[in-house]
């Protein structure tokens, strides 16, 4: 190193590379293509960041997103069973669902418009429609869902003759039963597109499941909708929800495994802290409101009442703690450099193998 070298490094204004420590090598010697060694200038790497900052800028995203994420997915839910309720005849399931789903869909709205800090922001959105990327795809898939979700949710507040007698009554029933149609039709969307969009950013612990993302939250979503149904509607009428609530419950919990055991190191926020917590809290209410479902709550008012309410805190700790994953994997810059190291050393072994003879 030349004395221009060691000028240079003392200059306060230039930044040392993030992950790596001075003199780390220890002197090493490396070998050259003709087998002669020469000093390695190249040190260890420390999985370190300047001052100490992290290498990704964390979400600044606060309660407001993961409460959007329950709402959404639990509208889209109970839209669903809405919708076969109708179908099946059961008046006060098909009512408590487009009602509870109408209401998660209010409190959806709010949190996301809310979230962005200026109504217009929202409006801003609506502009353009670009299929590359999630953000504007879940703008549109929200705005298509709406309209139905809502006209069938309003339609269960006229007075009950309006709703069932005479040619009013025939209207609006026909209409209501369209317009959830419409919204059941697009609530897998609803329940499964904030997955992709957290799995689109940078965030390490979101990205790397982009895979199970969408069936943990699609799964959490039919769980809470199934939840809300076991809360709000009679015991006869309610079969199907808690069929629902199993099937759910175990597609939620399959996709969470499959998270905490992958491979990546990304991934491993998920399995210890605050994140491990809460989504541990989540496993043990979901089996419990599943189990309850299909024992005590065929024939118990109180035990139905207290399994959907154990199903929706599952769903809710779900959300929060693959938020705070994706929080803590960008506080630490061992989540970012040490997959990039990886990967850039199993690409030199895959060249060294191919220039071998």
């Amino acid at each position: 190193m030349t004395e221009g070298d060691g000028a240079r490094d003392q200059q306060p204004g230039l930044r040392p590379v993030a992950g790596f420590r001075p003199g780390g090598n220890g002197g090493k010697k490396r070998k050259g293509r003709k087998g002669g060694g020469e000093e390695s200038m190249v040190p260890d790497a420390d999985f370190k960041s300047y001052y100490g900052r992290p290498v990704l800028k964390p979400p600044v995203w606060e309660w407001m997103v993961p409460a959007y994420l329950l709402t959404g997915g639990l509208s889209a839910g109970a839209a669903l069973i809405a919708v076969g309720a109708d179908v099946t005849q059961r008046p006060a399931l098909c009512r408590s669902c487009r009602i509870g789903s109408f209401g998660a869909l209010l409190a959806s709205s709010y949190l996301l418009i809310g979230d962005l800090g200026r109504p217009l922001r929202f409006h801003h959105m609506m502009r353009v429609a670009k299929p590359t990327s999630p953000m504007s795809m879940g703008t549109w898939i929200l705005m298509s869902y709406g309209p139905g979700c809502s006209l069938a949710g309003m339609a269960e507040f006229l007075p009950k003759a309006w709703r069932t007698q005479g040619r009013i009554g025939s209207v609006v029933k026909w209409t209501a039963r369209v317009s959830g149609i419409s919204a059941a039709v697009i609530a897998p969307a609803l329940a499964s597109y904030t997955a992709v969009l957290l799995a689109d950013t940078a965030v390490p612990a979101w990205h790397e499941a982009y895979r199970e993302l969408p069936f943990v939250f699609t799964g959490s979503a039919a769980a809470s909708g199934a939840g809300l149904a076991m809360v709000c509607a009679p015991v006869s009428e309610a079969a199907p929800a808690r069929r629902l609530a199993v099937v759910g419950a175990a597609i939620e919990i399959a996709a969470a495994h499959r998270i905490d055991h992958k491979p990546t190191f990304e991934t491993t926020t998920y399995t210890h802290g605050e994140p491990h917590r809460l989504r541990q809290i989540s496993e043990y209410l979901t089996i419990g409101g599943a189990l309850v479902a299909v024992t005590l709550a065929r024939r118990s008012r109180i035990a139905a009442v207290l399994g959907g309410l154990a199903l929706l805190a599952g769903s809710g700790f779900q959300r929060f703690g693959t938020f705070e994953a994706g929080v803590e994997s960008t506080k630490d810059p061992i989540y970012v450099v040490k997959p990039q190291r990886e990967r850039l050393d199993a690409r030199r072994r895959e060249q060294a193998e191919r220039e071998q003879p």
